[in-house]
């Protein structure tokens, strides 16, 4: 029998999924190995009937550039339970698999983990290397790196944003951006640089200070009130998703927003618009102050995740593939595998990347660093103590409005 080896994906998608398994696939059988793909994320591996296919060189040449997955995702997480009593060790005796790929997120890569120690353990003859996905960018990758996917989820994000501010522009409106971003702000932050939004709102920039609704509200004033004293009545404003995810559940309640709760009294914010939210907020406090502006919310959410991977993730997952198979063929498992800007792929074992918990743990924009500096201090348009006179004109309180003191930076 050959020695085969199997591909899972889990989490949600992100563009080059298809292009990392099929590029693993035909690697690895110009190698001389079985390839099976495995439906359902983890759950395969613990169930006695796991839905696989073998994926061959016709079925990974036409799915190869496509976007969305053709291998079904799955978010399952196996509990220790699971690990004890339902491993399904059969499906990898019995088709002679040497070899776990994993395609994910940090979740998927915390339970790439926990394989890795299980199979260490238990002494079974099968090696597992992850391929680093995301299109939150929130992976501890070295130099920056990128995870696949961001780029081509950044691209379609601007896209998008781009196609609005036009629309802000042309009718004299404020739009409203709600960006994915779970636990870090890069795509948000990716997405109103490129479109030069006068104001991006990320978790990171609240570094030395809490996140509060009030303050996401007043730094979108902020911008309202500069570009209204500069002369223009129009403008984009970007947040991350990820502010709304961090805010206080009393904060919520105080705010008057109607939203369901789960079962330990947590807003369920996943269920509802980010920026229509964002938007119905924005009012209120302007209704309070006196400003005339229009706004209208918009969200970039789903809409990017399974689009066609563009030329740089076609590149980069095909890079990742390859080295998957390098990283295989000497000997290394328990890894994530990492392409460098000249194309050398090297491990990074997972066990270094792990946190008390034994989960990985999501990588944060750099807010001091030049990326979101060269923003904030070049792109951006805030209220400034040199603007205090001229927004007297709107406001009674212009220091309230003051980017820095609002972030206490």
């Amino acid at each position: 029998m050959k020695d085969s080896i199997i591909i899972l994906c889990g989490g949600g998608p992100a563009p080059g999924m298809n292009t990392v398994v099929c590029s693993v696939a035909k690697t690895f059988l110009a190698g001389g190995y079985r390839v099976i793909g495995l439906h359902g994320g983890y759950s395969g591996l613990f169930s006695k009937t796991p839905r696989t296919e073998d994926l061959d060189f016709f079925k990974a040449d036409a799915y190869f550039n496509r976007g969305g997955s053709y291998l079904q995702m799955s978010r399952f997480k196996p509990t220790d339970k699971d690990f004890e009593e339902n491993f399904n060790l059969s499906l990898f005796q019995d088709n002679n698999i040497k070899l776990l790929v994993t395609v994910g997120g940090d979740d998927t890569a915390s339970t790439a983990n926990r394989i890795a120690k299980f199979l260490e353990a238990k002494q079974y003859p099968i090696k597992n290397i992850h391929v680093p996905k995301t299109i939150d960018n929130d992976l501890p990758l070295p130099n920056n790196a990128p995870t696949f996917g961001f780029n081509s989820a950044k691209d379609e994000g601007a896209h998008i944003a781009r196609t609005v501010y036009e629309d802000a522009r042309t009718s004299g409106n404020w739009l409203l951006i709600s960006a994915m971003g779970r636990s870090a702000g890069h795509l948000a932050l990716g997405i109103g640089e490129a479109t030069h939004a006068p104001m991006t709102i990320i978790p990171e920039m609240f570094n030395k200070t809490d996140i509060t609704i009030d303050k996401i509200v007043k730094l979108t004033l902020s911008t309202i009130i500069k570009r209204t004293i500069l002369g223009i009545p129009y403008g984009t404003v970007v947040v991350a998703e990820g502010v709304f995810h961090d805010l206080a559940d009393e904060d919520i309640k105080a705010a008057g927003i109607h939203m369901t709760y789960d079962e330990h009294g947590h807003p369920e914010l996943g269920k509802i618009s980010k920026a229509v939210l964002f938007n119905e907020l924005l009012e209120k406090e302007m209704k309070k102050t006196g400003l005339k502006a229009k706004t209208r919310p918009v969200e970039i959410g789903y809409d990017v995740r399974c689009q066609d991977p563009i030329g740089y993730d076609l590149t980069y997952c095909s890079e990742l593939a390859m080295g998957v198979y390098e990283l295989f063929q000497k000997g290394e498992t328990g890894c994530m595998v990492y392409v460098d800007a000249f194309g050398t792929a090297r491990p990074l074992y997972l066990h270094d990347l792990q946190n008390a918990e034994g989960k990985i743990p999501p990588r944060r924009v750099d807010i001091e660093g030049g990326i979101a500096q060269n923003y904030y201090n070049f792109i951006c348009h805030f209220v400034t103590p040199a603007d205090y006179e001229a927004a007297k004109a709107y406001v009674p309180n212009p220091e309230a409005y003051d980017f820095k003191k609002i972030l206490n930076w």
